[in-house]
């Protein structure tokens, strides 16, 4: 049951930093940014979101023990 709801979880957070990102290529490309840089703010987006997920479930569990 553990291991379902991790890959679950991971599944959804990944879902959630690739719709991120996709926003914020979309919104740089509204912006008049070239392909490369939309990409790279995209990559940025995306590594931030999985930073921060990262950083909530350190903190959660060490509040949780």
């Amino acid at each position: 049951m553990n291991l379902a709801v991790a890959l679950l979880t991971t599944a959804l957070v990944i879902i959630v930093a690739l719709l991120a990102a996709a926003g914020a290529g979309k919104l740089a490309r509204l912006d008049g940014a070239t392909y490369p840089t939309a990409l790279t703010r995209a990559a940025t987006t995306f590594t931030a979101v999985l930073t921060l997920a990262t950083t909530a479930t350190t903190a959660f569990t060490a509040l949780r023990t």
